[in-house]
């Protein structure tokens, strides 16, 4: 993947980031938490974290005192920004390649990821995986949090309607996969399945606002969404979205060892 300098603000979760919201997660600020803590970071473990984001989850992992935490970001501007939210001592962001990061083999002992996987086509996605092999140490723990789509039958054509629905949304290449799907595609790279937990995709509805943002995000969220009207137009055609897909679509955490 070619390394980017500047976000696209075009982009959902970026123009969302633009509005005062701090978790973009799929499943929420709740699902991150239940990742985290059934990677079971303590303070042996190097951790390290593809597309930091806003570097949210990264102090929450960080709170848990690794031995260190690396970063990777193909994006320039996202990974000064995430160095600037990362209030710990032994944490590092870099600009890279989730593909091919640079780190040597078996330099982690967990590896974790959020709302990107979904973001890439499938070969693109079992690089990364293939990638979060190589560099973790026999035994770590691959942990993601993504889309997924249901049922798990799901015909081809359904698939591509909701991939166009969110493409022309969220103006991301979104390809959510069945669990099924997700589970076969880590365990293609040797991994075992541990854990998977999968919460409704509420990214805008207003109590999951409240849970992952607070009262006064959230208030300042709602009133720069009022008073940007081109950008109201498209969070309200992205909520309506979600809504029109809301048995369609879930957030799915799965956590995988290395064997």
């Amino acid at each position: 993947m070619a390394i980017e300098e500047t976000y696209n603000e075009k982009q959902g979760h970026w123009m969302l980031a633009r509005l005062g919201k701090q978790v973009l997660r799929p499943g929420g600020i709740a699902l991150t938490r239940i990742l985290l803590s059934q990677l079971k970071i303590n303070n042996q473990d190097d951790l390290v974290e593809f597309a930091p984001g806003l570097g949210l989850t990264a102090n929450m992992a960080c709170e848990y005192k690794p031995h260190s935490y690396t970063g990777i970001d193909r994006n320039e501007q996202a990974a000064r920004r995430a160095r600037e939210s990362i209030h710990f001592s032994k944490a590092r962001v870099i600009v890279g390649d989730a593909m091919a990061t640079s780190l040597p083999d078996q330099y982690a002992t967990k590896v974790f990821g959020e709302a990107m996987l979904t973001m890439h086509p499938i070969d693109t996605k079992v690089q990364i995986i293939k990638e979060a092999a190589r560099i973790l140490k026999p035994g770590g723990y691959y942990g993601i949090h993504e889309l997924c789509i249901q049922p798990e039958d799901i015909s081809e054509s359904d698939q591509k309607r909701i991939f166009k629905d969110l493409g022309s949304n969220m103006r991301v290449h979104a390809h959510p996969l069945t669990i099924p799907a997700w589970r076969s595609l880590l365990q293609e790279e040797g991994f075992e399945i541990l854990s998977v937990e999968t919460t409704p995709m509420a990214l805008l509805e207003f109590d999951r606002l409240i849970q992952d943002e607070g009262i006064v995000r959230t208030l300042k969220i709602v009133f720069n969404v009022l008073t940007h009207r081109a950008l109201r137009k498209r969070i309200l055609h992205i909520r309506e979205m979600f809504r029109r897909h809301q048995n369609d679509i879930e957030a799915v955490a799965i956590i995988a060892r290395k064997n």
